[in-house]
């Protein structure tokens, strides 16, 4: 075969694979929401409205916006590969014995960890806030660790004593806690067989 003869056929299947690329893309449409609120109670509730008509967790973040302050603020999807049918659980709070109690409480019932971020909450203090799903039927059962600590050394080492045991890090933020003040907070989770 010559060099003109394939540098043709090269062509010919690029134009192909462009030619068919922008139809594959066109299929997939992509519907977002975005929500926002300083009371966190308000969050979780909306959240189950928009999975109820097939919406899906996409990310979460806390911070300051323009005209709501102190604010955490989260998306959700529906399309492409995002399939609907899910179950949400939002915890939140400033102390980390309460959200390692609630965290376990929602592996048991087959949450699994989806994202977490830290704000200010409407009362002033900070506050972990932290999302969980679960497929209207219940997977697999989680146990989660909570680790958190003002030096980095020391997550490293508790990270490190963790993993030895099987429990894989799925996040972290960092910030002021009500207990703790400057503190790394690292959740891990591993399956319950």
């Amino acid at each position: 075969m010559s060099f003109q003869n394939r540098a043709t056929r090269v062509l010919v299947a690029a134009a192909v694979v462009l030619c068919i690329t922008p139809s594959l893309y066109a299929q997939d449409q992509f519907e977002y929401r975005v929500l926002s609120t300083a009371r966190t109670s308000t969050m979780q509730t909306e959240m189950q409205e928009l999975a109820s008509v097939g919406f899906r967790f996409g990310g979460v973040m806390g911070g300051e916006t323009a005209l709501g302050g102190a604010e955490v603020v989260l998306v959700m999807i529906r399309g492409g590969n995002y399939p609907g049918g899910y179950r949400y659980r939002l915890l939140a709070t400033s102390k980390t014995s309460t959200l390692q109690k609630e965290l376990q409480d929602a592996g048991d019932a087959g949450y699994e960890y989806r994202g977490q971020t830290q704000f200010k909450s409407a009362f002033g203090g900070k506050e972990v806030v932290v999302i969980l799903e679960r497929a209207r039927e219940a997977g697999p059962r989680f146990e989660y660790r909570l680790l958190a600590t003002s030096k980095t050394s020391t997550m490293q080492k508790e990270l490190t004593d963790a993993g030895q045991r099987g429990f894989e890090f799925v996040g972290v933020t960092v910030g002021k806690t009500a207990l703790g003040g400057d503190e790394v907070v690292s959740i891990l989770r591993r399956r319950v067989q």
